[in-house]
């Protein structure tokens, strides 16, 4: 499909989505947010991609959400349109993995956009926040709540209150991101990430990922069981069969997803 706010393309058993509003530095407005959930609908729909890459430009990730046109929204218009929450709820509940390939500004809505994804790769130029305290309002797109969870109390009501900017090194010492890289490199860290991410069994991959996203919705005793049920599950896939079959053959496995 064309799009007027994203650039799409697959790459072998990846999708690869770019956002691209340059001249807005990528702000998500409701025309991209829109764009954006029919292009992961299309990629969940594509049984040959397996992993996605979601990234923007050096210049910027995501410079948070379009204030020019959220400035004149009332809360009843927000209420009753949802603006960018229903993409919140879609990547949050995404089935395959995504990996998020962030440059520059990754602030506001784009920090929140970034934390829905799984892993994250930073190149070394990238700047994340949450400054919405900044123009009178707070986070509002998952921030107050995952940004805490990634960094803590202490470091997230920093952030959140101050609007304080923090850089690459930083997150990846606090665990916001999981690896950085010089700037030419970040997309093809992502890409390289996702390619083994891909390799994997498609349903060990998918019953691991709610495992883990579980973590965060569940008391320990409730998390542990829910993991126990699913690993007992994926004894019943042809991709266990062929992984474990592959492993006392000394060979690399061909996983079919079945």
């Amino acid at each position: 499909m064309q799009y007027e706010t994203l650039l799409t393309a697959k790459e072998g058993m990846l999708g690869i989505i770019t956002l691209n509003r340059p001249q807005a530095m990528n702000a998500l407005s409701s025309k991209l947010v829109t764009e954006l959930i029919s292009a992961l609908n299309e990629f969940e729909k594509d049984d040959e991609v397996r992993c996605l890459v979601i990234t923007g430009s050096e210049r910027a990730f995501s410079a948070g959400a379009d204030i020019k046109e959220m400035s004149a929204m009332t809360a009843v218009q927000m209420t009753m349109t949802g603006h960018f929450f229903p993409l919140w709820d879609k990547v949050g509940r995404y089935p395959k993995p995504i990996v998020g390939a962030l440059s520059g500004y990754v602030l506001g809505g784009g920090l929140e956009l970034a934390m829905s994804l799984d892993v994250l790769v930073a190149s070394e130029t990238t700047q994340l926040g949450q400054p919405e305290i900044d123009i009178g309002v707070m986070p509002g797109g998952g921030g107050t709540q995952r940004l805490t969870r990634a960094v803590g109390k202490a470091k997230a009501m920093e952030m959140i209150l101050t609007g304080k900017r923090i850089g690459a090194e930083e997150a990846k010492t606090l665990g916001l991101v999981s690896r950085v890289v010089p700037k030419e490199a970040y997309l093809e860290e992502a890409k390289k990430i996702a390619n083994e991410i891909s390799s994997k069994s498609p349903v060990a991959i998918r019953l691991a990922k709610m495992a883990v996203n579980k973590a965060f919705e569940m008391g320990l005793s409730e998390g542990l069981d829910f993991e126990r049920e699913v690993f007992y599950l994926l004894f019943s896939s042809e991709d266990k069969v062929e992984g474990m079959k592959a492993f006392t053959e000394k060979r690399k496995p061909e996983f079919k997803g079945k």
